[in-house]
């Protein structure tokens, strides 16, 4: 990667097509548009499926990655890429009647702020393969995640308030459940007092704020299939228990219809375009480590709705955002991929061998040889376990050297999975089409892989054979060990019917086991269990392994520190 650019100087330096322009390319009109300035916008679901499919047979492709590490795989970077490139295929391809050509669109989750100005920076991509305006997605956006932040929070002061005005369901304050949510990271207010102070302020009691991307309402958001199913799981929500254990609901607050009306706008996708003027949705975004790690469903059906080709990321490694994404999101909403890439680097795979992280950019093909486990570990879960058809993505650095490529390729192909050099990076889609053209390759070799899709576990299943089935055919555990906590918890779920649901596994991104110093692909562990809470809105049972926490907290030097804006109002440091 020779260019000496930043990946905010390129986002700058591009030229915006309007956003009409770019409805255009799907078949919508400014009259299907709710603009957002020049070059955002929202789409009225309602609108696209009034409209004819642009296919009956609309292809979904899932990117999915290794395990993260500090080097980076580049994941939504290669998304965009291979979107772009897919665009340009069928662009050169194309000689018949506009409505011949194929089609591609990327549909990908909104960046949290708490991330950007966390350790990451910016999340809209990098170098030539980015969304823009990269600078709004990165930040306010269309508002979405404040409104998500806002629906949660009125539970909250709703509840309180029900406690406070002379609690008539009875809620003992002890068990309340729901937390309140901010979108930043932020240690100081996991665990909290709140309600101190005048007998007019409130009932004291143990409080505190989970991420925006961590709340319920978020998981609610994602997974709902319009504005009347989004109500109703968010009266769903299990927010308290009275002093008789029975369970109170959002819905016994009257709250959901007031939280419905705050996200109605919100539950429009977004619509953008990549670099090269591809029709990108960027719509929700739940983190994969301790939610469900994908887009939301309308997004995906709309994207797929308008387009021959959609492609989606989950977050994390496979182990998480693939995992979720087939467990929980296809199996809620009837989704049906067609097929999987799995992106890894050079540098990420040598950390995966022991490499530390100063020396990943010398070449070392015994530590590579070493971590190519955690990646064949991804492909056997997304073809075994999935039944998916897989290509493999290399997403090329400058260091990496033609040794350490034909290593990895050699290998990969030896276990009969395609694999492709990707320079989307510096090359935009120019540097995804060796990818593209395998992934189109494998689709047409699998026009029966629709039928081949099948999930990982039964959720009629107990809870403890849904989350050891994870964790044993998944992550590779020996087993599983949950606390005396968790266990009672269980209990009590399976005594108030609410036990029948899929399983959403909070743990580290950084290994396959809930450790995070156990690289590569781990033997001889156990899952450790430590909690389990429930979301009966969204429809999952999230299980809390080993120390993660639905609130982040900042590094030493956060992003934010580098990040500034000129008196012109140009934004610096997003990368």
């Amino acid at each position: 990667m020779t260019t000496t650019l930043s990946d905010i100087d390129i986002a700058q330096s591009a030229t915006l097509q309007s956003i009409t322009t770019i409805a255009e390319k799907i078949g919508l009109s400014a009259n299907n548009l709710q603009p957002y300035g020049h070059y955002k916008a929202k789409i009225n679901p309602n609108d696209v499926f009034a409209k004819p499919a642009k296919s009956i047979n609309s292809k979904l492709i899932l990117v999915t990655a290794i395990n993260p590490t500090p080097a980076g795989e580049g994941k939504t970077t290669v998304t965009i890429g291979l979107a772009d490139a897919l665009n340009r295929i069928h662009q050169q391809q194309h000689t018949n009647a506009i409505n011949a050509k194929k089609v591609t669109m990327v549909a990908l989750r909104e960046p949290s702020l708490g991330p950007v100005f966390g350790i990451k920076g910016g999340a809209a991509g990098g170098g030539y393969a980015q969304v823009l305006p990269m600078e709004d997605i990165n930040l306010h956006f269309t508002g979405d995640f404040h409104a998500i932040g806002a629906a949660n929070n009125l539970l909250a002061a709703l509840l309180d308030n029900h406690i406070y005005q002379g609690n008539a369901l009875d809620i003992d304050p002890k068990q309340v459940l729901w937390r309140r949510a901010v979108d930043m990271n932020d240690r100081q207010l996991r665990n909290i007092i709140s309600g101190i102070s005048k007998k007019t302020d409130g009932v004291m009691r143990e409080d505190g704020f989970d991420i925006t991307v961590a709340s319920e309402v978020m998981a609610i958001f994602c997974l709902a299939a319009n504005l009347a199913d989004l109500k109703q799981r968010l009266g769903n929500i299990l927010v308290a228990y009275n002093y008789d254990k029975q369970p109170i609901y959002a819905r016994d607050l009257k709250a959901h219809g007031a939280m419905a009306a705050l996200l109605k706008d919100a539950l429009q996708p977004n619509l953008v375009q990549t670099i090269e003027g591809t029709p990108a949705i960027v719509h929700g975004g739940p983190f994969a480590n301790i939610a469900h790690g994908c887009n939301s469903v309308i997004a995906t059906r709309v994207a797929m709705h308008l387009s021959d080709y959609t492609l989606t990321e989950a977050g994390f490694g496979a182990d998480l955002g693939a995992q979720k994404f087939f467990d929980i999101k296809c199996r809620l909403s009837g989704l049906t991929p067609d097929a999987v890439v799995i992106v890894a680097t050079i540098r990420a795979l040598k950390y995966n061998g022991g490499v530390a992280k100063d020396a990943l950019t010398d070449e070392n093909l015994a530590a590579l040889e070493q971590g190519l486990p955690n990646l064949f570990k991804h492909i056997d879960n997304m073809r075994d376990v999935y039944g998916m058809p897989v290509v493999v993505a290399i997403n090329h650095f400058i260091s990496d050297t033609d040794a350490e490529v034909a290593l990895v390729r050699k290998a990969c192909l030896q276990k009969g999975v395609e694999v492709a050099l990707t320079q989307v990076w510096e090359k935009g889609g120019a540097g995804g089409e060796a990818l593209a053209h395998s992934l189109l390759d494998l689709l047409d070799k699998n026009n029966e892989s629709a039928s081949q899709f099948r999930l990982a576990y039964n959720s009629d299943n107990s809870v403890e054979e849904k989350i050891r089935t994870i964790a044993q055919r998944i992550y590779g555990a020996n087993d599983i060990d949950i606390s005396s906590l968790a266990q009672s918890k269980i209990k009590h779920l399976e005594a108030l019917n609410l036990d029948k649901m899929p399983i959403c596994i909070a743990k580290t991104q950084y290994s396959l086991s809930d450790n995070a110093k156990l690289l590569g692909r781990p033997t001889d562990f156990n899952i450790h269990v430590r909690d389990i809470s429930i979301s009966t809105g969204a429809g999952f049972i999230i299980v809390i392994c080993g120390a993660i926490m639905k609130m982040p907290g900042l590094p030493k030097h956060p992003s934010a520190e580098r990040i500034d804006v000129d008196d012109k109002g140009n934004i610096t440091g997003l990368f």
